[in-house]
């Protein structure tokens, strides 16, 4: 059965818009998991322009359900996720500057640096997953540099569905099937959506986690956040 892990990262930018403490990010999180969530993932960037690595430490302790950091293993990341010890580490390509994760490693150029990052959080017990597109070649790599499972960016597929929903997910599939004959455990992330998300598990009922965060924070806002939580998970349990 696929988890539903919700990024509440989009909490964390309301709240540092005022400089306050509301919304707090550590309620919303355990209300979260209150209401069926079966994870949570944060994305603490350098600028803590969101998450804070201070949120990340509170919610440690608090979290009953998966917890899964998420981020670019530069040298402060690192120190963090093996201090805190989550469930799951996913790695991201980001650079400081971006917007938001809006592609995969190239983890054939990145094979070695990939390799002793993963050793690093393996060896300290943490589940690995590395984010890439759909693309065989990327995951056999991420395979090859010892990674647990995959996250596969879904940006693409979100766009495509709209247009040719059989072809949006074709090479999702592949890529899927790849990871699963490989042995490796498979999730995956970016734009999914109460429109995109039931095609996909039905296609991929393999699928071990998706992340959600903007989508399902947005549809929150008009749904409420227990109802919008049923809903995704509704998606993936059909």
């Amino acid at each position: 059965m696929t988890r539903l892990s919700v990024n509440i990262n989009k909490i964390a930018t309301l709240r540092n818009s005022r400089g306050s403490s509301i919304p707090n990010v550590v309620k919303v999180a355990l209300d979260c998991e209150k209401f069926g969530a079966d994870g949570i993932t944060v994305h603490p960037r350098p600028d803590e322009r969101h998450i804070r690595r201070a949120d990340v430490y509170e919610l440690k302790p608090l979290l009953k359900t998966e917890f899964n950091i998420e981020g670019y293993p530069d040298k402060e990341f690192i120190d963090l996720v093996l201090k805190i010890k989550p469930n799951q580490v996913t790695l991201v390509p980001d650079s400081p500057t971006q917007l938001t994760s809006n592609s995969g490693w190239d983890t054939k150029i990145n094979l070695d640096f990939l390799t002793e990052v993963l050793d690093a959080f393996k060896s300290a017990g943490i589940r690995t997953s590395v984010f890439v597109e759909a693309d065989e070649e990327m995951i056999s790599y991420a395979a090859k540099a010892g990674a647990d499972r995959v996250e596969l960016y879904t940006e693409p597929y979100a766009t495509d569905y709209v247009k040719d929903p059989d072809k949006a997910i074709e090479p999702f599939i592949k890529a899927a099937e790849k990871a699963r004959k490989l042995g490796m455990g498979l999730n995956a992330g970016h734009d999914l959506s109460l429109v995109n998300l039931e095609y996909l598990s039905q296609h991929i009922p393999w699928l071990d986690e998706v992340s959600i965060g903007h989508a399902l924070i947005s549809d929150a806002l008009y749904l409420g956040l227990e109802r919008t939580i049923h809903e995704y998970k509704n998606c993936l349990h059909k």
